[in-house]
């Protein structure tokens, strides 16, 4: 038998546990875990060395293990509350680029994402995740109707961060845009335009959503034109969406501008306008909220308020790691852009 129809030598075999590989690694236990583990405490090469022969023998450190060691999971909830919207999908399009963004950054940071879509029925439904043991941190998508509960939370619990509206009175950590700002802009892009019967769609009841509108009516204010007297609380899916807005447009209420809380409610109002004969901007201008991919895809195309989702996300994910690591973070408020197309 010549050298190359050798059987593989022993040293090649796979081994199963830290003390075989820093036996093969001629290093101490304590040596070979933190090389394993990335730590700058050992030299590069030794890391690289380490690492290479950890993958030619097949070896996988025991992450369980080492999870009860340091009491970490590498594991971060994202959780969204719908108690407002019960059949708000997660495929809703916002949530889908919110949470892509936020597994991409949570990735980066070697931590897995832990999804969870909860209907709150009781106050603890953020306590059950937070004391559960299973991560080590909390990231919301909205605040829902959900606001005090979260409150209660951010209290005690610090590595927790919000998707939502910032109040200066409140403790959580927030991450969104200058809601209030944003829906100004909106509004101020139609009144400019000399539109003078406008109407918000959207239920103002809840937090994000009533920043926008608090926004509405201060651009009407500010222009000295009056104001609808009350908003159309649409909700966020759409076709509930799209058949109130029918029942509104089919009630003859007279209206010549729209500003709308999310895109979606905007695209619902655009197909609602659309089958009544209505012509879009020409009776009736619409501009929406968050410049989802979909926006520029309508038609026409979608006049709106954008809100930089990935950066908001990377935010998130930034001050959690923050919080894990002890340091007090504020909030953080992402600029409102105002973004022209043919719908306005």
């Amino acid at each position: 038998m010549n050298d190359h129809s050798r059987p593989m030598e022993s040293s090649q075999k796979v081994i199963g546990t830290l003390a075989d590989l820093a036996r093969v690694a001629g290093l101490s236990t304590s040596t070979v875990s933190r090389a394993l583990a990335g730590n700058p405490a050992i030299r590069q090469e030794t890391r690289d060395r380490v690492t290479a022969l950890a993958r030619e023998h097949g070896y996988r450190p025991n992450v369980i293990g080492r999870n009860l060691r340091t009491g970490k999971t590498h594991a971060v909830a994202v959780i969204l509350p719908l108690g407002h919207e019960v059949g708000q999908p997660v495929s809703d399009p916002f949530f889908i680029t919110l949470l892509g963004h936020l597994a991409d950054a949570l990735t980066s940071k070697g931590y897995d994402l832990l999804l969870s879509r909860v209907i709150p029925s009781d106050d603890d439904w953020l306590g059950r995740m937070t004391d559960s043991g299973r991560v080590d941190g909390v990231l919301v998508i909205g605040q829902s109707d959900q606001i005090e509960t979260i409150e209660t939370m951010a209290r005690r619990y610090e590595p927790l961060v919000i998707w939502g509206a910032a109040y200066p009175d409140r403790v959580q950590c927030t991450v969104g845009t200058d809601n209030r700002l944003g829906g100004q802009m909106a509004t101020q892009h139609l009144l400019g335009q000399g539109r003078q019967h406008l109407v918000f769609f959207g239920n103002p009841d809840f937090p994000e959503l009533g920043e926008r509108y608090a926004g509405f009516l201060a651009a009407h204010a500010a222009s000295g034109v009056k104001a609808a007297a009350h908003p159309l609380p649409v909700h966020l899916t759409p076709n509930t969406a799209y058949e109130t807005i029918g029942e509104f447009l089919d009630a003859g209420n007279s209206v010549d501008g729209i500003v709308a809380a999310t895109d979606i409610i905007a695209m619902a109002a655009i197909r609602a306008l659309h089958e009544r004969g209505i012509s879009v901007p020409d009776d009736v201008a619409v501009v929406g909220y968050d410049d989802l991919e979909i926006a520029i895809h309508a038609a026409p195309a979608l006049t709106t308020i954008r809100q930089d989702i990935g950066a908001g996300a990377r935010a998130m994910v930034d001050l959690l790691m923050r919080r894990l690591a002890g340091e007090k973070t504020g909030s953080f408020i992402l600029p409102p852009e105002l973004i022209v197309r043919q719908s306005a």
